[in-house]
């Protein structure tokens, strides 16, 4: 994969180019603040920008909004967050930004490379990666909405593990219920947000974006 990184701490940018490369991605950009990102998304359009919410000079939101910004004209742009916190706020902004391929991880919670190189293949494949934190904080601020009394307690864990980017087999695991039973639940899920199959469209994404997104 072609990848842009955008991180400012010297250590953690030279070691996440360091693993991108040994697993044999290319990282055609790394740099450190907002607006050098943006020139980068721009100019290489890559299969996938692993960017940090927070980026000189004033250290708010300048990543998410680059991303934002280049999501514009590129909508099909994955892209993972990385953050030091969760902050359901540009979350929902990423996610509001439409398209597929979208990641929010915490960086205090990625505890081996495996899982995180596995978190970027998800986005770039056009899935979702997002931690449970954050996915935790989404749900509840989502509660006060109408819409989600239509989803019944299991079908919100399922949906949980649905935004990790896990297969049936690994919800039925995660949750101790047999893959059939996830599997009728995830068409309740369907059914109840108004997903209809398509050829073109992935329904676990758009399930978890429109569960999610404001």
């Amino acid at each position: 994969m072609r990848i842009v990184l955008a991180e400012d701490h010297f250590l953690l940018r030279d070691g996440l180019i360091r693993l991108l490369q040994a697993y044999g991605h290319e990282v055609t950009a790394a740099v450190d603040n907002g607006a050098d990102l943006l020139r980068a998304l721009t100019d290489h359009q890559p299969d996938v920008a692993v960017v940090d919410v927070r980026l000189p000079p004033h250290f708010t939101d300048e990543g998410l909004r680059a991303v934002l910004t280049a999501r514009r004209t590129t909508p099909t742009l994955p892209v993972l967050l990385l953050s030091q916190y969760v902050e359901p706020l540009y979350a929902r902004e990423l996610l509001a930004s439409g398209g597929r391929g979208v990641g929010y991880m915490l960086k205090d919670r990625v505890t081996n490379g495996s899982q995180f190189l596995d978190s970027i293949r998800r986005v770039a494949d056009g899935g979702t990666a997002m931690d449970p934190e954050v996915i935790s904080q989404l749900l509840i601020r989502k509660e006060r909405d109408e819409s989600v009394a239509a989803l019944s307690t299991r079908e919100r864990e399922v949906l949980e593990w649905l935004a990790q980017g896990r297969s049936n087999a690994g919800i039925a695991q995660g949750l101790f219920i047999t893959e059939k039973a996830v599997a009728k639940h995830i068409s309740n899920i369907f059914t109840k947000l108004n997903l209809l199959p398509t050829d073109t469209d992935n329904r676990r994404v758009l399930a978890v974006l429109t569960y999610l997104d404001q």
